[in-house]
């Protein structure tokens, strides 16, 4: 049950601000070699436009669900079937994050973690399967059709998703961060100086992590869009590579030239999944951590530091 609320949850906290950064002028079409960096919109809810990515995100979210709830619709002390490989993928992510980020706050933030793990690598996985990307609207061209407004697209190829859930991270990072520290100890966290000092060396450290502070709260600024152009621009990439060889061999071989570089896309999208969620518990974890004499029990995660 918990499980099923994790991805609910998950799932919704990321919807509900993609929608607001739904990208402007991606109505526009052009012709192009390559995927285009716009997703095209489909159609319109209201003022809400909807692009191909926006439902290959809704259909990967349902499908999250349905399984969950197939797995766990009929619950055993001994597991087995579906119920076993969700219970072994949820029970080795949260040891993982265990072990990185400590008990006391893997039991916080894990419904976050754990889930943004597994929508990530669904997502990912879901742009490599065939008729995403390549079924849609086009052109004649010299090399054949080519497709300009295809109805699906990989979700995370669009950086409207990735920066969504960035935005997502940083709200509950903001959200933890003062949960743990206080408002007034989130600002000595970053500010305040480190160690034992007195006299003017203590007015000299002040100034020193004063400055230090400024860089810390640019670089926290700065997470959102780092975190976003990584994903975003691997998957970008990913998919380019696989239509660029898909077009050297032709409407014939093209499956075939193509074929290589959709296993290595496979292992880059668990990587890339991996990669977005450790940043993030490392990032939790750096603003979350107290020193040993405070004694809030993490001792074991802050190795991990």
């Amino acid at each position: 049950m918990r499980f099923q609320r994790s991805i609910l949850a998950i799932v919704f906290g990321l919807l509900l601000p993609l929608c607001g950064w739904a990208a402007e002028g991606h109505g526009e079409s052009e012709e192009m070699s390559g995927l285009p960096t716009a997703a095209p919109v489909l159609f319109n809810v209201g003022p809400l436009p909807v692009t191909n990515s926006m439902v290959l995100t809704w259909f990967v979210a349902a499908m999250i669900i349905l399984g969950a709830q197939f797995a766990m619709r009929k619950s055993e002390m001994i597991p087995h079937g579906a119920q076993n490989f969700w219970e072994w993928l949820v029970e080795g992510l949260y040891n993982f994050l265990t072990d990185l980020i400590g008990s006391h706050l893997v039991k916080k933030t894990f419904w976050f973690f754990g889930s943004l793990f597994i929508f990530i690598v669904a997502t990912n996985w879901s742009g490599l399967v065939p008729g995403v990307g390549t079924i849609g609207y086009g052109v004649q061209t010299s090399h054949g059709f080519h497709v300009t407004q295809p109805l699906l697209r990989g979700a995370h190829a669009d950086f409207n998703m990735t920066f969504a859930m960035s935005l997502v991270f940083f709200a509950l990072w903001t959200i933890w961060a003062i949960q743990e520290n206080g408002v007034t100890g989130f600002f000595k966290h970053i500010f305040a100086p480190k160690g034992e000092t007195s006299g003017a060396l203590f007015v000299m450290m002040v100034v020193v992590f004063f400055a230090v502070g400024l860089l810390e709260v640019v670089s926290i600024l700065f997470r959102p869009v780092s975190l976003s152009f990584r994903l975003y621009g691997n998957i970008f990439a990913g998919e380019n590579m696989l239509e660029a060889m898909t077009h050297l061999g032709g409407p014939i071989w093209g499956w075939l030239t193509a074929l290589p570089f959709y296993f290595m896309e496979l292992m880059v999208g668990i990587v890339q999944a991996l990669v977005f969620m450790l940043l993030t518990a490392v990032f939790t974890l750096l603003i979350c951590s107290h020193d040993e004499s405070e004694g809030h029990g993490h001792a074991e995660g802050d190795h991990g530091h």
